[in-house]
């Protein structure tokens, strides 16, 4: 029979390219694991103890390197598990099966590719990255008619700058800003279901 294997993958902080490295269970298990990127300027490391993983994750987005305890049944059962950045809330590791895997960091990578073409040469945002999703979970509160004003207007404008979107409403100039540069505020949008201008938050 095969070998039970598990695939991690993150990216690198230096060379900014995904890193993917499936290994065996019984590797995992047996010694402490260092797993680099090829640029040789990041190591993903693995030490398994009986009930738990701890890990040591080179972070794209804060520079950090982030220490992690996972149960050890789930880094070793669990389809998919995502791991993320405490500064920014944007996953920085996924480990499971190799499709769940390559789905969740296909994902990452658009998001991530998405933000540098928006911010180009300079560094418009304080947080491309986040600034990228609270623009996006925002398409998706107004693709549901989500976002209205106090005076019944459901027109509005959107201005977005370095550090927060300020959405001001078409008919009597109210407006409701949104901070966007850290993964709390990127959590708080994602937790509201409306956006009512004209009153401080939503709903």
């Amino acid at each position: 029979m095969e070998e039970p294997k598990r695939t991690l993958a993150y990216i690198c902080p230096k060379c900014g390219q995904s890193v993917v490295v499936e290994q065996s269970e019984f590797r995992l298990a047996a010694a402490p694991c260092k797993l680099p990127c090829p640029c040789g300027g990041s190591a993903l490391q693995v030490e398994m103890e009986a009930d738990h993983a701890d890990l040591t994750v080179p972070c794209p987005y804060c520079k950090e390197d982030h220490h992690i305890r996972c149960p050890a049944h789930a880094f070793l059962r669990e389809k998919a598990l995502a791991f993320s950045c405490k500064a920014t809330g944007l996953d920085c590791l996924y480990v499971g099966e190799s499709g769940p895997v390559f789905r969740a960091l296909r994902r990452l990578e658009e998001s991530a590719q998405q933000a540098q073409e928006q911010i180009g040469e300079e560094r418009t945002f304080l947080n491309p990255v986040i600034m990228t999703e609270m623009m996006e979970e925002l398409r998706d509160i107004a693709a549901r008619g989500g976002i209205s004003c106090a005076c019944g207007s459901k027109e509005y404008r959107i201005q977005v700058g370095y550090s927060s979107i300020e959405l001001q409403c078409a008919a009597c100039g109210s407006k409701l800003r949104l901070p966007a540069a850290t993964g709390e505020d990127l959590e708080d949008l994602c937790c509201k279901s409306m956006l009512l201008l004209g009153e401080k938050g939503g709903n």
